[in-house]
């Protein structure tokens, strides 16, 4: 693990620590880091009306986003129900890091046994949308 990754994983830990999941009781929580070397994070916020809740990896990247940053240089998550185990960014925040990434920027996911697997962005969403 690179010493990135340890800062993204550790601030991606503690943000799943204050997750809203009354409802599934997965908790995640993630890390972005911006091309300044800032980190900012968010965890998954459900709702009694579901559609209405929020990704863990929407949340850290609108903190980026209103602190003026716009380059996802990486982004970790860590999820789980009563363990951790690997959580990939679903549909549509494969979007939203689409939207910040470019080739370089790496998906960071600590898994079961603390293992570290890495993605690009056209691993997890090949064929993405853009404008």
């Amino acid at each position: 693990m690179t010493a990135v990754e340890k800062k993204l994983v550790e601030a991606a830990s503690d943000a799943r620590r204050n997750a809203h999941a009354p409802y599934s009781g997965y908790k995640v929580g993630a890390a972005v880091i911006d091309e300044k070397g800032k980190i900012y994070s968010g965890c998954n916020v459900e709702n009694a009306a579901y559609p209405e809740g929020s990704c863990a990896e929407a949340n850290a990247i609108g903190a980026m986003v209103a602190s003026g940053a716009r380059r996802i240089v990486a982004i970790a998550a860590v999820g789980g129900k009563d363990k951790i185990e690997a959580c990939t960014p679903c549909g549509g925040c494969r979007q939203r890091i689409a939207e910040f990434a470019d080739d370089k920027t790496r998906i960071v996911l600590l898994g079961d046994g603390n293992e570290i697997t890495s993605y690009s962005i056209d691993e997890l969403l090949p064929a993405s949308f853009s404008l």
